[in-house]
C-alpha cells in the first residue's frame, strides 16, 4: 500500500495555488452604500467604522475609485428624513425623491457599472417595517401591490437590478409581471430568498435609521432554525422570475448558501451583513485577529460555499487585496 501524503500539494505556495479549489475575485463583489441628501457630504456610521452616508455627488467621486479598484457592482440604500415618511412608504414612490437623484446621477457619470435597488418599504416607512402595517399585522396582498410599483418606478429611473428585500409572499412573480407589462423586461430581480430574522442587522439599521417601531419582523423574515424553508422560499422566487437568489445574513448560514446552490438554476448571492462586518472591525480593534486575513478568509467561505455573487462592505478593501497580490 502506498503512503498518503496530503501535505505534498501544500508544501510550497506555487503547488498550494495550482491545487486551490476556489477563487475570489473583485467581479464577484457587490458594495452596498449608504446615500443621503446633501452636497459633499460624509456622515460616518459609527456602528460601521470605515462605512459613511454620502451624499450623492460624493459617492459619485468614491466610485471613480472605487472603479479603479475593479468594483463595477453597487447596492444602494438611502436615508430617508423622518419627515417624508409614512405608513404606505409613499416617499418611496417619489420621482424627484433621494433615489431616483442617485441613480440618474450615477448613470450619468458611470454608464457602465450595475446598480442594485432595494424593494422594500422600512427605509420609508414610519412604522420601520417591510410592509403595510395595520392593527398591528402586516398586510401581505396591499404590500406586494406598492413593492410592485416601487419596482416600476426604480426601473424607469434607470437600476439595473431591483432587490424585493421584504419577504413578502408572491412578491417576486407580482413584480416581474408588473415590469413585463411595462416594458421592462431586461431588468433584473435579485430575490432576498433566504432573509432571516437575524439579530446580526443592528449596524444597517441605525445607518438608515429604519429599525421597526415595535415588536420584530418574525412573520415575515425566516426563523433561524429552519432550511428546508430556505429552499421552498428559493424555489419559488425562481418560479416566480428570481434572475439570482440570496441568503441573508451570510457567515451564519454557509448551509443554506449551500442547500440553495445544489437545487437553483440561477446564481446564489450571500449577504455579508452590518454586523459580520462590525464583528471582525471590533475584533481587529482589539488585536485579537489580523483583519485584512480574516477579511479574504471570509469571502473564501462565500465562494466555497457557492455564492456567486457577494454583497459586502468590505468589497473595497477586499478588492485593493487582490490588486496588491497581482503586482
Amino acid at each position: 500500500m502506498q503512503s498518503q501524503r496530503p501535505r505534498r500539494n501544500r508544501k510550497n505556495e506555487g503547488i498550494r495555488q495550482l491545487v486551490a479549489q476556489t477563487e475570489i475575485q473583485a467581479k464577484h463583489l457587490i458594495y452596498p452604500v449608504f446615500v443621503c441628501e446633501g452636497t459633499n457630504l460624509e456622515a460616518p456610521i459609527t456602528t460601521m467604522p470605515g462605512q459613511s452616508r454620502l451624499s450623492p455627488d460624493l459617492l459619485s467621486k468614491k466610485i471613480s475609485e472605487w472603479k479603479k479598484l475593479g468594483l463595477n457592482h453597487f447596492a444602494l440604500f438611502p436615508q430617508i428624513a423622518e419627515t417624508k415618511k409614512d405608513s404606505r412608504g409613499t416617499e418611496a414612490l417619489n420621482d424627484k425623491g433621494l433615489l431616483p437623484q442617485t441613480i440618474k446621477r450615477l448613470k450619468d457619470d458611470h454608464p457602465e457599472i450595475n446598480l442594485i435597488t432595494d424593494v422594500a418599504l422600512d427605509p420609508f416607512s414610519s412604522d420601520g417595517h417591510d410592509g403595510v402595517v395595520e392593527n398591528g399585522k402586516i398586510l401581505n396582498d396591499v404590500s406586494v401591490e406598492i413593492l410592485s410599483q416601487m419596482a416600476l418606478k426604480q426601473a424607469e429611473w434607470g437600476t439595473d437590478w431591483v432587490a424585493p428585500s421584504d419577504m413578502m409572499d408572491g412578491r417576486i412573480g407580482a413584480i416581474r409581471k408588473t415590469l413585463d407589462q411595462a416594458g421592462f423586461t431586461d431588468t433584473n430581480i435579485l430575490a432576498y430568498s433566504a432573509k432571516y430574522a437575524s439579530s446580526f442587522y443592528g449596524p444597517f439599521r441605525d445607518a438608515l435609521q429604519s429599525a421597526p417601531k415595535f415588536g420584530d419582523k418574525k412573520t415575515y423574515q425566516m426563523d433561524p432554525r429552519n432550511s428546508d424553508e430556505a429552499v421552498r422560499e428559493a424555489l419559488l422566487d425562481i418560479e416566480e422570475g428570481a434572475d439570482m437568489v440570496m441568503v441573508k445574513p451570510g457567515l451564519p448560514y454557509l448551509d443554506i448558501i449551500s442547500r440553495l446552490k445544489e437545487i437553483s438554476s440561477v446564481p446564489v448571492a450571500a449577504y455579508n451583513v452590518s454586523g459580520e462586518y462590525a464583528m471582525i472591525k471590533a475584533a481587529a480593534a482589539m488585536k485579537a485577529l489580523d483583519e485584512d486575513k480574516a477579511v479574504m478568509e471570509t469571502m473564501i467561505a462565500f465562494r466555497r460555499a457557492g455564492a456567486s455573487a457577494i454583497l459586502t462592505y468590505f468589497a473595497p478593501q477586499v478588492a485593493e487585496l487582490l490588486r496588491k497580490q497581482q503586482v
